[in-house]
């Protein structure tokens, strides 16, 4: 049975969640770091996800010993991201469900710790989909003063939306974004990546390996899994 208590709106984190983008973020760094002789993987990247860009820069830099600065490096993944994040494809099911999502009328919106020049580069095939989105904040906005674990970035969502945080359900893959729904004062789905350990988790209201398992009625709480 989930914990979820019933809630009017659905906040939802974008990349690995609504896109699957780490996959992308993975190959971009590896390109940069190979040269150096580095492996990219999830012992570095579990630390990574969800923070905002500069602080997951300075977290690589340090765990891999990188000769180059933070700066340096998000530098050179800006240019391959020009060609890689266009081919982002949405996660599995997660269409389906903002789908469900409006059909139930429940209000939706993205809060996602990339800028908005890289966001319209993941979501430039995706744009009838994420229209359905009554709001969409960017880690840049200069009302988030701090990414996430701070809430700032879910608040100004639930602000956004005009609905008080403790109506809304956020679904998020990363450990901090857990920890800054937890902060925003809102329940959490997580929908982390089959890599991450589950054990990081254990705030959630509820886990899932997939999402298509989630559906409107399951995050409205007018039904349990």
């Amino acid at each position: 049975m989930t914990r979820l208590r019933p809630t009017t709106h659905v906040i939802f984190d974008m990349d690995g969640v609504l896109l699957d983008t780490e996959r992308l973020y993975t190959a971009a760094t590896q390109q940069i770091v190979g040269r150096y002789g580095k492996t990219f993987d999830w012992t570095v990247k579990a630390d990574m996800i969800g923070r905002p860009a500069h602080e997951s820069a300075r977290h690589l830099v340090e765990a891999l010993d990188l000769p180059i600065t933070a700066q340096d490096y998000l530098a050179e993944r800006e240019v391959i991201f020009e060609t890689l994040m266009p081919t982002a494809q949405a996660r599995e099911g997660a269409r389906e469900l903002v789908e469900d999502l409006v059909m139930a009328q429940v209000p939706q919106a993205v809060a996602t710790s990339s800028a908005q020049r890289v966001f319209a580069l993941k979501t430039r095939r995706h744009g009838d989909w994420f229209a359905h989105f009554a709001s969409i904040v960017c880690g840049d906005d200069p009302r988030c003063r701090h990414g996430k674990p701070a809430p700032d970035i879910f608040l100004l969502a639930a602000d956004e939306l005009g609905v008080a945080p403790a109506s809304c359900v956020v679904i998020e893959d990363s450990p901090v974004g857990i920890a800054a729904a937890r902060a925003a004062g809102m329940q959490v789905v997580a929908a982390p990546d089959p890599a991450m350990d589950r054990a990081r988790y254990a705030d959630a209201d509820l886990i899932v390996d997939s999402m298509t398992v989630l559906s409107a009625a399951i995050l409205t709480g007018r039904a349990s899994v």
